[in-house]
């Protein structure tokens, strides 16, 4: 368990910069989904159900101007940065381990 700040940009404007804290890294990861699903249903608001493949959700992350979070680690006593890349490499693992694919 490491507390991890989500930072996000949707768009260039400043003003739409927000952060989220959770208190793992897994939490922060189904976070970013959350965010995605959210993004869909007000697309689609009449739809009763949402559903997507990684890829429509990787080109979502991709699009976004800023996306990072700072995760804590305890031995340096400090927060490290990791980028979109980063993130979306965590969400495929944690996705194929919920799959049961791993």
């Amino acid at each position: 368990m490491s507390h991890t700040i989500l930072l996000v940009q949707p768009n260039t404007r400043p003003e739409t910069r927000t952060y989220s804290d959770y208190d793992s890294v897994t939490e922060c990861l189904e976070g970013v989904c959350k965010i995605y699903e959210e993004h869909l249903k007000r697309l689609n608001p009449d739809c009763p159900s949402i559903t997507y493949d990684i890829s429509q959700l990787f080109d979502f992350i991709d699009q976004l101007t800023d996306l990072c979070c700072l995760v804590y680690q305890k031995s340096l006593g400090t927060y490290v940065p990791h980028n979109k890349d980063w993130l979306k490499e965590k969400i495929y693992i944690m996705l194929r381990k919920q799959a049961g694919k791993v």
